[in-house]
């Protein structure tokens, strides 16, 4: 079961969206729906999915109808096949057609990363960890995160502040891979340190240091193994840079605890999903 998210993290978003989308008003409906009717709408699964953002289209419509009840058949988390109903509300009709784009558009959003993880989960089959990245829409992280663990995965950071990572331009500022190294072992005060090394000679100088996580960015699969070998369970190791749904399987057989993957959020294809309203 995957912890809720709070209401303060996605109220303002929603209410925004509602607003971004309603303009002056939702004109279709007050001209064709007679004021104060009532309906039921029916959210179905068009395709295989994991659920994730329940509460978040609810919110939607709550929003819109504080008298709306929205019912749910299964929890985020859940896997779903075509033609299933995910949930249902009741309420004031126009106030269902005016939410009903932005409900969907949260929860296909969420529901096709959660989908996409849970694809990337199961080809790990438990022998390593999958985790996501801070390539999340901007003023999203918080759902997109959380959906990534309603698939299955895990959260990297979640903010900049979460723990030191030293990349690329980290090392070029500051002189190097083992300069750069050093200076965030000084400068940890108890936060986690991760360095992301692109050669194996990167990879022997920070050993040297002893950092306490190694990202191996676009490495081999010949040279992860290599890799491992060398850091002899000296540090955690996290494989990123070339990761593919495909390679899962392979990569998982390495040794290395983690694989992060930016493509749970940049690149997940929305859940295809539908609404289907009828009088109440």
């Amino acid at each position: 079961m995957v912890a809720p998210l709070q209401p303060e993290v996605y109220r303002d978003l929603v209410r925004g969206a509602l607003a971004e989308d309603r303009g002056r008003g939702e004109v279709t409906s007050a001209g064709t729906i007679t004021a104060g009717q009532r309906a039921r709408g029916v959210i179905l699964a068009k395709a295989a999915i994991v659920i994730a953002g329940l509460d978040i289209a609810a919110e939607a419509f709550r929003q819109a109808d504080p008298s709306a009840v929205f019912e749910v058949r299964w929890s985020d988390g859940a896997r779903m096949q075509a033609g299933e109903a995910v949930a249902s509300v009741t309420g004031d009709a126009r106030a269902l057609l005016a939410a009903e784009r932005t409900a969907l558009n949260f929860l296909q959003r969420l529901c096709g990363i959660a989908t996409v993880t849970a694809a990337y989960v199961d080809a790990a089959a438990g022998a390593i960890t999958i985790l996501d990245t801070r390539k999340t829409t901007p003023g999203f992280r918080a759902l997109e995160k959380y959906a990534v663990r309603c698939g299955g995965g895990s959260n990297h950071r979640q903010r900049l502040d979460d723990g030191i990572l030293i990349k690329d331009n980290h090392k070029r500022l500051a002189g190097g891979v083992r300069a750069v190294a050093e200076r965030a072992m000084r400068a940890a005060h108890g936060l986690p340190v991760e360095i992301e090394v692109e050669t194996l000679e990167e990879l022997d100088e920070v050993l040297k240091v002893g950092v306490p996580r190694i990202l191996l960015d676009n490495f081999t699969t010949y040279d992860i193994r290599e890799a491992i070998t060398r850091i002899a369970g000296r540090a955690e190791i996290e494989i990123s840079g070339g990761v593919t749904l495909a390679r899962i399987p392979e990569l998982a057989t390495t040794g290395a605890q983690y694989v992060s993957v930016g493509a749970l959020t940049h690149s997940a294809p929305s859940a295809d999903l539908s609404f289907e309203l009828e009088p109440a």
